[in-house]
């Protein structure tokens, strides 16, 4: 028996041992390819003029699509947010998804609307739209809103599309604060690239603690409560040394569903938003790339490492969990839809490169990190822990972990900085080194907590409440219920 346990033990720390170089190995390369991504967009970046595009004839036209749930508290500062972008060819379409307080309501009293006769063509499955609103106003001519039966933000999304008259939907959430050239940096790649793009996304910062004003952004404050300044850290990470490298690739996989631009005949190609999954973002951007390998289009998915998009994060532990076990769902859900996509040439990125990284680092990484500690403590309790290996390994991967975030963190002072009161940049490099002690090990519970659920047959979206944005408290005590 002891023999087995010697066995055993060495085979496991073997095998964690190399799991974890190769995870930090492939960080590595992600870095670089980042880093390589960024510096070529900033250099470009620095000769665009975006008033070209802004009164150029050949922009694309773009309707903006944004689900409304219960948001009475905020939807008209957050409509009059969308109204004051600086485009030249948009539509604003407002989704009232079957609110049940008054969010529909202020909007017909405030913008003066009226129902009109509009013929909606139903190129895609959507629950039943009651009726289509203008607004009596001229100043408001590229306001619609659409009341429909609630169906979920997908099929809201969904009903949004079949209503919209524009060559690209961005899709938004309705609560976050844009910024005013957002479309024209989105919608630039369209207009560059020389393969058909058929999304494209950018950066979603965090808007804690930050000063709002008629919905726009006026002041950056770094959050003062700790938990949300560990997801901004955990932000700049995933979208400026994550995402731009796989968008150098061609292998990005997912489009966050806060901001992203979609050309809309290829969203109605492929049967638009998924309601069924609660990763509706991930899964689209999916099932558009499989499509374009299948009808053999050369394409690209952009990412940008613009800040367009701030949105408010969790502060409450239960909230943020809630949101972190969705994101895993939602995971499982695409790559078992998908799961025919797992090393077959025939998807090229996507299938040899894309979809196997989000399996075994994004997946499977916490459930094997998860497992490791488990055997390790019941080791430990056996007596049959060798442990310098175990403190040379727990130092390398807490040290990577600090050194990753250090360097996230140095992504973002040379590049758009948004982050520049005193003591800011010392309150994110504490956060890396208090991160990997008292954050990971809660995203690696809720990971498993999601794992758990999605095998056990919960899929509901799960109640998630914000505090909002009060004039120029961005932690107002009125709260709005997603669902």
């Amino acid at each position: 028996m002891r023999e087995f346990v010697t066995t055993f033990e060495t085979l496991f720390n073997n095998a964690i041992f190399y799991y974890a170089l190769f995870v930090m190995g492939s960080y590595v390369i992600l870095t670089l390819l980042s880093a390589i991504e960024m510096n070529g967009y900033m250099k470009k970046n620095s000769y665009v003029n975006y008033r070209e595009i802004l009164v150029s004839p050949l922009a694309p036209s773009v309707s903006i699509l944004a689900p409304a749930y219960n948001e009475e508290a905020t939807i008209i500062e957050n409509i009059r947010s969308l109204l004051s972008l600086h485009y030249g060819n948009y539509e604003v379409i407002i989704i009232n998804d079957g609110s049940k307080d008054n969010t529909f309501q202020r909007m017909f009293d405030y913008y003066q609307l009226e129902k009109v006769d509009f013929a909606v063509d139903y190129q895609i499955k959507c629950n039943e739209i009651r009726g289509v609103y203008k607004s009596k106003l001229p100043s408001f001519s590229k306001l619609t809103v659409v009341d429909k039966v609630n169906g979920g933000k997908s099929d809201a999304l969904n009903a949004g599309i079949n209503v919209s008259a524009k060559d690209l939907i961005l899709c938004i959430d309705v609560d976050c604060i844009v910024q005013e050239d957002a479309i024209l940096k989105l919608a630039k790649p369209y207009l560059e690239e020389k393969y058909q793009v058929i999304a494209t996304g950018g950066v979603v910062r965090i808007a804690n603690s930050c000063v709002v004003e008629d919905g726009k952004l006026v002041e950056v404050n770094m959050p003062k409560n700790l938990w949300p300044r560990f997801q901004v850290l955990e932000y700049i990470r995933a979208f400026l040394m994550g995402r731009m490298a796989w968008s150098r690739l061609n292998g990005l996989l997912i489009i966050s569903g806060a901001m992203g631009l979609f050309d809309k005949n290829t969203v109605i190609k492929v049967g638009g938003y998924d309601h069924t999954t609660v990763g509706e973002d991930m899964e689209l951007v999916v099932r558009m790339r499989r499509y374009m390998y299948e009808q053999d289009r050369r394409f690209k998915v952009v990412y940008i490492p613009d800040p367009l998009c701030w949105t408010e994060a969790p502060t409450d532990l239960q909230i943020l969990g809630r949101q972190r076990n969705r994101w895993t769902r939602g995971t499982i859900e695409t790559l078992w839809m998908h799961k025919d996509l797992f090393f077959n040439p025939r998807y090229g990125v996507l299938g040899m490169l894309s979809y196997p990284y989000w399996f075994f680092f994004e997946w499977l990484a916490p459930i094997i990190e998860f497992l490791g500690i488990s055997v390790f403590i019941m080791l430990a309790l056996m007596g049959n822990i060798n442990w310098e290996f175990s403190a040379i390994l727990i130092g390398m991967v807490y040290f990577f972990s600090i050194a990753l975030s250090t360097v996230a963190v140095l992504f973002e002072e040379m590049s758009y900085q948004q982050y520049t009161k005193g003591g800011d940049l010392v309150k994110l490099l504490l956060a890396a080194f208090l991160e990997p002690l008292f954050y990971h090990p809660l995203t690696v519970y809720w990971a498993i907590r999601g794992n758990i659920d999605k095998f056990t047959g919960k899929n509901n979206w799960g109640a998630m409440t914000r505090k909002g944005f009060k004039g120029n408290n961005a932690s107002a005590t009125t709260e709005q219920t997603i669902t």
